[in-house]
């Protein structure tokens, strides 16, 4: 398979799933693959790059939006005792969380980009299964959440398509920074 096929090939599609469910994973998958999309063609070196005055990289880029979508499929499952304590943290916890922006050395592209497959695969099959998107969870501690709030999995499911399309907006500026190459137009 080429590197570009690898960036545009869609996670399983669920055949069946009608409505509210396939409205949500069509627009995660076509946000999804913008954000692939802007990695097309290039090295683990130039994913690293970081092109703006910004800390961020195309490689950094994939990987927090897959730790995003990991972490949220976790609290759809087990609540909020799946994700940390934000108000908890160290500087060291913070320091590791940056980590998750960066392409670090040993990590490559290609893994990155398998990684995030893998967990778009596994939050698709939480779309199609889920008896339902009602149920809600209290939200984690985090300084960015208002306290005694809760999410349906609905809710959830609009925040990963929500941020993974922020994110595809930073990584085509990122990319366009690069090389010139853009995901649209």
């Amino acid at each position: 398979m080429s590197s570009d096929e690898s960036t545009t090939r869609e996670p399983s599609e669920h055949r069946g799933v009608t409505g509210e469910r396939a409205d949500l994973l069509e627009a995660l998958a076509k946000q999804r693959h913008f954000l692939r999309f802007t990695t097309r063609d290039l090295t683990d070196e130039q994913a690293r790059l970081r092109t703006t005055a910004g800390e961020l990289c195309l490689g950094g880029l994939i990987k927090h939006v897959t730790e995003v979508e990991r972490g949220w499929g976790d609290f759809i499952l087990d609540g909020p005792s799946a994700m940390p304590d934000f108000t908890e943290m160290t500087e060291d916890d913070w320091a590791r969380r940056e980590d998750g922006f960066r392409l670090l050395p040993g990590e490559t592209l290609a893994g990155v980009l398998a990684d995030y497959a893998d967990v778009a695969r596994r939050t698709d099959e939480l779309v199609a299964t889920l008896p339902g998107l009602d149920a809600s969870w209290p939200l984690p501690k985090a300084p960015w959440f208002e306290s005694d709030t809760q999410w349906s999995v609905r809710r959830v499911l609009l925040h990963i398509v929500a941020e993974t399309a922020q994110h595809a907006g930073h990584a085509d500026i990122i990319r366009e920074s690069l090389d010139g190459a853009k995901s649209m137009g």
